[in-house]
């Protein structure tokens, strides 16, 4: 018999540990970082400059486009003052995905499903695009 729980769990008062990823186009970095400071806890983030956006279409076909990502550690409950910042600021909300910490450690790939109306099925980010030979 195990003493370790079955679904292990990194939640606080504050909630479950979570990861939150935003992109925005690079041009926009300095902004999207003006607003996270206006949060009410503190945030450390992980800036990827070298980041994509592969869409998936129904024909099997990629596109990619440059991103700018910019990701760190929260709990739950501090979301919608992430939210909040951001709209502040003129940001599409769509630009935030969350995901569980342990979910982020385990994959490196997140599919996140198209909104109804897009011209894609599917879309994930990809931290660090490999170098052009």
């Amino acid at each position: 018999m195990s003493v370790w729980p079955v679904t292990p769990s990194l939640s606080t008062a504050e909630g479950t540990l979570i990861s939150i990823s935003i992109h925005v186009e690079p041009h926009y970095l300095e902004s999207l970082l003006d607003a996270l400071a206006q949060v009410s806890f503190p945030i450390n983030p992980q800036i990827y400059h070298d980041a994509a956006m592969v869409y998936r279409y129904a024909d099997g076909r990629e596109e990619s486009e440059s991103i700018t990502l910019v990701e760190f550690p929260a709990y739950t409950s501090w979301i919608d003052d992430v939210r909040s910042a951001l709209e502040a600021y003129s940001f599409d909300t769509g630009c935030i995905r969350v995901t569980g910490m342990l979910d982020e450690i385990q994959c490196e790939s997140h599919p996140e499903a198209a909104p109804a109306g897009a011209p894609y099925v599917s879309r994930h980010r990809v931290k660090r695009r490999p170098a052009l030979a």
